[in-house]
This record gives structure tokens, C-alpha cells and sequence, in this order.
């Protein structure tokens, strides 16, 4: 890995792996939906749909056919924390990708008609999403454990935010955050120092400068949120605290939430699906954000199996809550966690998003052997601090579906007498 800087500040963080003959090549900009006001929700992913619809140069038919016409895929996401702009192309075409990509991001035109032409797609994909109760369940939870928090903002706004937005809102947003100091390119491939004069010439020129936005550390609340919809299943979320990006008991979580449920081997997944057959979708997850966390478990069921589906959940968190992870199961995840993480490696896309996502917001790098190094060094001290992080307070609960019958008479507070006595 290397990182270096262009004349104007702009960070470069690039791996060189000869051995492919493809680019991964992105644009990373500290902004998300957590910078955004109540009043501006939704308007960072709107900036990121209007880059793909035209600049002086290429239209928007135009920006995809440069891609397609080499071969390569052409993108963007936005996060709660960052928005990325990106491009695979094969080595020989990164010069088409950079120069298509920074026209795109100095230039773009934000014209108006194009805008409420995008702002309707958009809006059609917050309908889609409602109309999907197992995205839409997520949401809620970032509700009912953030509340009013920016980090409970939905990504994709709302439709009365969004229609009240207009081009010189957009390009307001753009100049207060898309700054040097919030940006950061990074490269993984076939690639040479010559690269350095390529970015230098596209990038160089970018003056805009800014002070990064000053973040509210979130609460997390005990919320319980239900939303009533023709559904042919209940769609559940539990959500407890978890660890930032820059906490040192992070890998700890990732291996705790292997445990719960992020296999197939997991005591959800075995308890839940293998042994009973009561949903087919069961899963864990791990958010870490920059300065908070917040671990997930996610069933979908049909209504008559809510309660037991729930029993079952709550009976496995207790154990967990009184007992804690076993060697054997910290042992294995060990190996899990080193596996997927090797694998996760092959691609010049991960190595990408692997550099541009630790420069933009940890600012410091570690090698595969520093990373494995740090997975082994997880001792069952660092787990139960995870678990006494995770228990300290009741836990948040969100669902979508028929009816909440379920949910009466749960006790979301039964966890943390259980973990303290």
C-alpha cells in the first residue's frame, strides 16, 4: 500500500497488484446521511444519483456508454458515514475512468430538468423499499435505537424532503462537503507511479476547503417500534449497543456476531432454521459507524411462529447473557473470521473499498499480517467486555408485519439483570 498526497492536499491511498490486469479506481467523500439536517434528509443520496446525469461534456447517456464501450462498470453508494463514486476497468482504460469520473465530480451540471426527472426515480425507490418489509424493518431500527439522531435518518429521505429540494440546494451541500479534507482517492490493480501524473492532472486543481462537521456522539435508546402492514411474514429486528470503527474491541464483536449469527454454523441459524424450520431468512449483523455501534439480529417468520421465533431468540441471549462465548466457539470463529477476511482480498473492488474506507475514516492502514495478528490476539476477557457492553442496557426492537402480538409482554431489560447478577 502507498499513500501519497497531490500538490493541492488531496490524500491517494493505491496497492499495486500486478498480477491482474484490471482497475478498481474511487472516489470517497466523508459525507452521509448523518451530515445531513432534518430538513436536507435524503439530499446526499440525491447529489450522488445527479452525478450520473450529465456534465458539459457527456450527458448521461453519454457517461455510460464511455464505460460500456471498454467494458468496464461504472457506480456509486452512499452510506450513513461516506458516499463513493467508482469504476472497474481493465488497466489500459483507467485513463477514460478518471477522466469520465472527475469530470463528473468537478463538473456536473445538477441541471433542473434532470433533477425533478431523477427525483421521481428516487421516489419510486423509497416506495420499492416500503414495499419491502424485510429493508424497511432496518430503518425502523435505526429509529428505535437512535431516535431523533441523524444516524436514524433514512438514506434515502423522504419524498416531502425530497420534493422540496432544487438544484442550488444540491450544489450548497456539494460545496460545504465535498472538500479536499473529505475526500480521498483510492486505487487498487495494475497500476504504476505513473498514475500519480494522471491524478495530479485531473485532481490537482480541486481547491475546496472545508472544516469537517462536528458529530454528536448517539444514545443508544431501548425504542420499540412497529409498523402494520399486509405482510405474509413479521419481520423482527433486535439491536443492542455495539463498538466504532475505532474501538479496540472491534474485532471481538466481529467474531461475537459470527457466534449469534453470522453463519451458517451460528446458534441462530442452527437453532432457528436447521433444527425447527421456523424461518428461512435469520441472520446477525455488526454496524460501526465513527464513533458508535449497534449489533442486529434479523428473523423473518410467518405470524404464528412470531412468538416462538422470539422465545427462542430470547432464550439464546439469555444463555449468552449468563454464560458467555465458549473457547471452542472463539477458536472457530478465529479461523472464520482469517478465512473470509483472505478471501475478501482477491478482488481489486474490496482492496479499493478496503483503502479508501480506512483512509476516509480511521486514517491508518493495516496489512493482512497486522489484521490476522489482531484476530488472534481476541482473548475471552475481550469477549466478555463486548458482552458486558452489549448487556448494559435493555435492548431496541423493531417489526413489520400483520399484528404485534408477539411483542407483548417482552421484557427488553431481562438481559441486563441477567449479565449483572
Amino acid at each position: 500500500m502507498k499513500k501519497i498526497e497531490l500538490s493541492n492536499g488531496l490524500r491517494i491511498v493505491m496497492e499495486q497488484i500486478p498480477t491482474c490486469r484490471s482497475v478498481s479506481f474511487g472516489i470517497w467523500v466523508k459525507t452521509g446521511s448523518r451530515n445531513e439536517t432534518p430538513e436536507l434528509n435524503g439530499i446526499t443520496h440525491f447529489i450522488e444519483h445527479m452525478m450520473f446525469k450529465g456534465t458539459e461534456r457527456f450527458d448521461a447517456r453519454a457517461i455510460a456508454e464511455q464505460f460500456d464501450a471498454i467494458g468496464g462498470n461504472v457506480n456509486a453508494f452512499t452510506s450513513k458515514e461516506y458516499t463513493c463514486y467508482y469504476a472497474k476497468v481493465l488497466d489500459e482504460h483507467l485513463p477514460i475512468a478518471v477522466d469520465v469520473l472527475s469530470d463528473m465530480f468537478f463538473h456536473s451540471k445538477l441541471d433542473s430538468g434532470e433533477l425533478e426527472k431523477e427525483k421521481n426515480v428516487i421516489l419510486e425507490e423509497i416506495s420499492m423499499y416500503e414495499d419491502t418489509p424485510d429493508d424497511l424493518v432496518h430503518d425502523l431500527m435505526s429509529i428505535s435505537a437512535y431516535g431523533d439522531h441523524p444516524l436514524a435518518y433514512p438514506i434515502l429521505g423522504t419524498k416531502e424532503r425530497l420534493e422540496a429540494m432544487d438544484s442550488a440546494a444540491l450544489r450548497s451541500y456539494m460545496n460545504r462537503h465535498y472538500t479536499i479534507e473529505n475526500t480521498v482517492i483510492a486505487l487498487a490493480g495494475n497500476i504504476d507511479d505513473s498514475v500519480i501524473e494522471l491524478l495530479e492532472r485531473h485532481f490537482g486543481k480541486f481547491q475546496n476547503r472545508g472544516e469537517n462537521d462536528v458529530l454528536s456522539v448517539p444514545d443508544f435508546q431501548d425504542g420499540l417500534l412497529f409498523r402494520k402492514k399486509k405482510t405474509e411474514q413479521n419481520h423482527i429486528c433486535l439491536s443492542f449497543p455495539g463498538s466504532s470503527m475505532h474501538d479496540e474491541l472491534q474485532y471481538a464483536m466481529v467474531l461475537l456476531n459470527n457466534a449469534i449469527g453470522g453463519g451458517m454454523s451460528s446458534r441462530l441459524f442452527q437453532e432457528i432454521r436447521e433444527k425447527r424450520g421456523l424461518a428461512y431468512s435469520v441472520y446477525s449483523y455488526h454496524s460501526s459507524h465513527a464513533d458508535s455501534g449497534m449489533f442486529t439480529i434479523y428473523a423473518g417468520t410467518a405470524p404464528k411462529q412470531t412468538k416462538e421465533v422470539l422465545e427462542l431468540t430470547r432464550n439464546m441471549m439469555a444463555e449468552l447473557a449468563e454464560k458467555g462465548m465458549s473457547e471452542e466457539e472463539l477458536a472457530k470463529g478465529k479461523e472464520q473470521l482469517k478465512g473470509s477476511l483472505i478471501l475478501s482480498l482477491e478482488s481489486t473492488g474490496s482492496r479499493m473499498n478496503r483503502l479508501g474506507k480506512n483512509e476516509l475514516m480511521l486514517g491508518r492502514h493495516y496489512s493482512l499480517d497486522d489484521m490476522i495478528s489482531r484476530i488472534e490476539k481476541v482473548s475471552m476477557q475481550d469477549m466478555d467486555k463486548v458482552l458486558d457492553r452489549m448487556f448494559a442496557v435493555p435492548f431496541a426492537l423493531a417489526m413489520v408485519g400483520s399484528n404485534d402480538k408477539a411483542l407483548n409482554g417482552m421484557r427488553r431489560d431481562e438481559f441486563v439483570a441477567l449479565r449483572t447478577n
